[in-house]
């Protein structure tokens, strides 16, 4: 696949399912979040895969966190955040690892770049033939999950990126009209 055609269209795959990515695709995947736009060369990323049991895990830490929110949330709710993660075979975890107070590299440009190596992940998976989903939601912002995942004070959590097969239809991909969001001054 060309670069161009892979830049429009890539789109997510919400529906995935076994196997995981080979240890070659993941390579492969690393090696292009690597290639994210790094001022000062700071390496402002990590990434925590979770597949088998760390799935479980993951789902774990989700549904502790459902009822540190709410202690009285019920058995279907904390089941549904347990459920969240086995929606595919593998999930990256990306995370912004933020240095403060570097010298004109603030604390967003250091997110931006961590979200520049999850934007290189969906990209890399796709020129594979694999499927793809970037998600956050609540989860990447809640205090418990951020502990669980060892984050400290300063960094955040840019994606839980979902990884697997392709499973079901490939749903249309819009065309966007680009004047529609280009403003010139000529």
């Amino acid at each position: 696949m060309d670069a161009m055609t892979l830049l429009h269209e890539r789109s997510s795959m919400g529906k995935l399912m076994g196997p995981r990515p080979s240890p070659q695709q993941l390579e492969a995947i690393y090696r292009a979040a690597l290639r994210a736009p790094d001022h000062k060369e700071l390496r402002p990323w990590r990434f925590i895969e979770f597949s088998g049991e760390g799935l479980s895990r993951l789902g774990e830490l989700f549904a502790e966190a459902e009822f540190r929110e709410d202690p009285h949330v019920g058995d279907a709710a904390l089941d549904a955040a347990r459920k969240k993660p086995l929606r595919a075979p593998m999930i990256i975890a990306v995370i912004a690892k933020v240095t403060p107070d570097v010298p004109k590299v603030p604390k967003i440009e250091q997110v931006i770049s961590a979200g520049c190596a999850a934007h290189g992940i969906l990209l890399a998976a796709h020129a594979q033939g694999l499927g793809a989903m970037w998600r956050s939601g609540k989860y990447a912002f809640d205090p418990t999950v951020r502990k669980g995942l060892g984050l400290g004070e300063d960094d955040e959590v840019v994606a839980f990126i979902y990884l697997g097969t392709l499973g079901g239809r490939h749903k249309p991909i819009p065309e966007h009209d680009v004047e529609g969001f280009v403003e010139r001054w000529d």
